[in-house]
Parts: C-alpha cells; structure tokens; sequence
C-alpha cells in the first residue's frame, strides 16, 4: 500500500518508520550503559539548565553510525529506500522555525543538527518535536542526514528513489517556517 501526502508523495508507512527507529536502538544498544544512560540524561534534563554535560554523547555518535551501517549493511534496495523515506520524513517534519530558534546554524548546520536529533532516537526526537527547547545548540550530526541515501549508492550505484516529494534540507518545510 502507498501512503501519500495528499499527491505530494508517498509517506513512511507505521512499519517502515518501527524499522527505522528499532535500527536505531539496535544501533545504540550494542555499545552499553554509558550512552544509554546520557541518552536518557538528555531526554530528562531541563532544557532551561546549562547544557554542558549535554555534549558528552558527542563522542559515541562515530561507533554508533558505524554500528547503525553494519546493521544496514546487507539490507536490500528497496529496504535502504524505505529507511532513507523514513529519515526524509523526521528531518523534514522537524523542519521548523522553532526548532531552528533553539539550535541555531547556518542551513547546513541547522540540517546537521536536526541529523543529530534523530540519531539521539525516537524518544528524544519526539521530546524536540515536542518541546523545541529540548534541542541543543549546534550539537551535529551530519553522516545521519544521508547515510542510508550513501549506503545506497554505495552498494547499488544510485541514490534511492523515496517518492516522497519533499526534500529533507534546511527551510523546504514550509508550514514549519510560516511564523517565521
């Protein structure tokens, strides 16, 4: 079955968005306790506080991404495709002025910071989504932005083709920048 936004493309479908973000868990739960625990520290902190100690899972998002493309590495084209729509679909949907507001950045960066939300996994990405001041200020995470697009064109010679109709850089949402 397609999923479409109302002929503006096909959407994620509730399995292909469970899939991506059991990667994710997958992905993070194979390196223990301590980036479990500052992952969950992120989600229950106050957002108004000093976030220093909130750049401490910094250094875990390079074993993390290796782990998320070893879980991906044998999946099929079509699969890649369906995790990079899903991808797509969070960067885009958290897209906003208000979340821009609390990240800050250039268009590049503001994306990258938005790949670090969703690389964070789906509690903390639904927490910003949420409540914006959840984000952290240009706490980056640009390999999470295309790396199932790459890992597609590296195995498949081609970038994949999401049907989606939207566009995951920095302002294309623009109901998320109407206050703007």
């Amino acid at each position: 079955m397609t999923t479409t936004t109302g002929g503006a493309g096909r959407l994620p479908t509730a399995a292909e968005e469970a899939r991506f973000w059991a990667l994710i868990e997958s992905a993070w739960e194979r390196l223990g306790a301590e980036p479990a625990a500052l992952r969950r520290a992120l989600i229950e902190r106050d957002p108004a506080a000093d976030d220093e100690d909130a750049y401490a899972i910094d250094k875990w998002l390079d074993p993390f991404l290796g782990n998320l493309l070893a879980l991906a590495a044998e999946l099929s084209s079509q699969e890649l495709t369906d995790l990079d729509r899903v991808a797509e679909r969070k960067l885009y949907d958290i897209d906003r002025s208000d979340v821009h507001d609390v990240t800050d950045g250039s268009d590049d960066g503001f994306l990258y910071c938005r790949g670090f939300i969703v690389a964070m996994g789906r509690e903390f990405y639904e927490a910003v989504s949420a409540t914006p001041a959840m984000a952290i200020v240009d706490a980056e995470c640009e390999r999470m932005c295309y790396l199932f697009t790459h890992l597609h064109d590296e195995r498949f010679g081609d970038w994949p083709e999401t049907d989606s109709g939207i566009s995951r850089e920095s302002g294309r949402n623009t109901a998320g920048w109407s206050d703007a």
